[in-house]
């Protein structure tokens, strides 16, 4: 079996300094990581962040995303891509999602309709003006009509971060490589069949399938409380509440979608759920642990460190590639 790729992701751990994710970067960096995967959350823009880490590091490329399909559109997505591509020397790639509810409605104000339609109508026209190509396209979600890129094209390979059935035939139809958060092998798995029988169906070779992991290697208390907390949000939610449920944890998803206080919620969360979803313990078992998904179909492991109690430190460095 051969050994998979292995990246670096900023983790935007929402209770840790923001600043943390540059001395990751910079880690990762000094490690030898081929790939770093820079996100977007509550902090920074992930185009700024990656222009500044270009500015501190010397060689890692880059993965910009996922990026939400219903907050930016498919130029801004291309003319940022092409910005950090041009400026800071690096290979830039893009990965696009649906992110969530909160994100779209609330926090952009935006409706978060027909999110598998929009995803794969973003797909498409980003990937049309990524290549540099003048694009004209209108589609059910989307309309873009005229522009071309007057960078030169950052020849990016576009990602798509897929859960449900909808998403991950997005995926098989129209996307380079599939992303999948915080996934037991066995969903793992499931996903990977899913994705690959979607693939025939559509004609197209399967994408390639990477999976961001939570990652500790000899985590202290301090680390595994922040492990927990990361975790929480998704218990309730669609497609991975499920999934919790299926690795065992129905009760756990059941009180977690009855509304508990986030500090109950917490509480309740087995330390056996976080080894279920990531890559936590001793060396020998996360690299075990690799070894489970690598066998379920995963092509890219991406650690995702935490960062309490230096653990980022260890994680990256036991891991290194070479």
């Amino acid at each position: 079996m051969p050994a998979p790729l292995v990246s670096a992701v900023l983790g935007l751990w929402q209770d840790r300094p923001p600043e943390e994710n540059v001395a990751v970067a910079r880690l990762a960096d000094e490690l030898g990581y081929p790939e770093l995967w820079i996100g977007e959350m509550a902090t920074y823009d992930a185009f700024a962040l990656a222009t500044a880490i270009a500015g501190v590091t010397d060689r890692i490329d880059f993965t910009i995303g996922p990026l939400s399909v219903h907050a930016r559109t498919p130029m801004t997505v291309a003319v940022g891509a092409a910005s950090v591509a041009n400026l800071t020397g690096r290979h830039v790639d893009v990965a696009l999602g649906t992110s969530s509810d909160v994100v779209v409605e609330r926090w952009h104000g935006l409706e978060r309709g027909r999110p598998a339609r929009t995803l794969e109508d973003h797909v498409v026209a980003t990937a049309e003006l990524l290549s540099g190509r003048k694009a004209d396209l209108r589609t059910e979600t989307v309309s873009t009509t005229g522009y071309r890129l007057r960078l030169p094209s950052p020849e990016s390979s576009l990602t798509v971060a897929a859960f449900g059935v909808r998403a991950i035939g997005v995926a098989a139809r129209v996307a380079d490589r599939l992303v999948l958060n915080m996934v037991t092998p066995a969903a793992a798995r499931r996903l990977v069949d899913e994705l690959a029988t979607a693939a025939e169906a559509a004609g197209r070779p399967c994408p390639t399938v990477a999976a961001w992991l939570p990652a500790a290697i000899d985590p202290t208390d301090e680390t595994l409380h922040q492990i927990t907390m990361g975790l929480v949000a998704y218990l309730a939610a669609p497609g991975y509440g499920e999934m919790f449920a299926e690795a065992g944890f129905g009760d756990l998803v059941e009180f977690a979608r009855s509304s508990p206080h986030p500090k109950e919620l917490f509480a309740a969360v087995p330390p056996e759920l976080i080894d279920a979803i990531g890559l936590i313990g001793t060396a020998d078992d996360v690299d075990d642990r690799i070894a489970d998904y690598t066998a379920a179909g995963v092509d890219e492991i991406c650690l995702v460190p935490a960062t309490a109690g230096h653990a980022a430190e260890r994680t990256l460095g036991t891991l290194a590639p070479g």
